[in-house]
């Protein structure tokens, strides 16, 4: 019988690819993540999940990372930053940086997750509906408006050719 602070296998789907991590009860998805699994890009802000900094899929829908438990994705599918583009930049990566929606960078990555789950859902948003998706997210450096210009721009391509992210 395993002691309940010794770590046990949790199977996950991450960025397509099969991952066992070794986890303890209380280990956050976040943690399994950074710590274990080397994908830094989740990055932890506020750790109560008030910032969005963590924001991940998890079968397709955004969720705080640091709040959710790594045994709560056993045998789900987790997209993080860095399979969003699976090598070069994804197209919205690309309209914040056209757009200068990044400063530090630190709230970037739960922004473009964020984001990207909000237009697979909703594909041709308004800038209203763009700000209300986004509004769990914290950015202490842009002034949002840099963020919403490439939301906009990439929501209203992909609803002019009718596709999903």
């Amino acid at each position: 019988m395993r002691e309940a602070h010794e770590p046990a296998p949790v199977r996950l789907i991450i960025n397509g690819r099969a991952e066992t991590g070794h986890v303890t009860p209380r280990t956050t998805l976040a943690d399994l993540l950074r710590h274990e699994l080397g994908l830094t890009g989740t990055h932890l802000g506020c750790e109560q999940g008030v910032c969005g900094a963590c924001t991940v899929l998890l079968d397709d829908l955004p969720v705080r990372s640091c709040l959710t438990l790594a045994v709560q994705a056993e045998g789900a599918r987790v997209d993080t930053v860095e399979g969003l583009a699976g090598g070069d930049m994804h197209p919205l990566q690309e309209k914040f940086w056209k757009h200068q929606a990044l400063q530090c960078g630190f709230c970037t990555p739960g922004f473009l997750m964020a984001a990207v789950a909000a237009v697979r859902e909703a594909p041709a948003m308004t800038r209203d509906e763009i700000r209300a998706r986004l509004s769990g997210n914290i950015c202490r450096c842009t002034g949002y408006q840099p963020i919403i210009d490439a939301v906009a721009e990439y929501s209203a391509e992909l609803g002019e050719r009718g596709e999903r992210s």
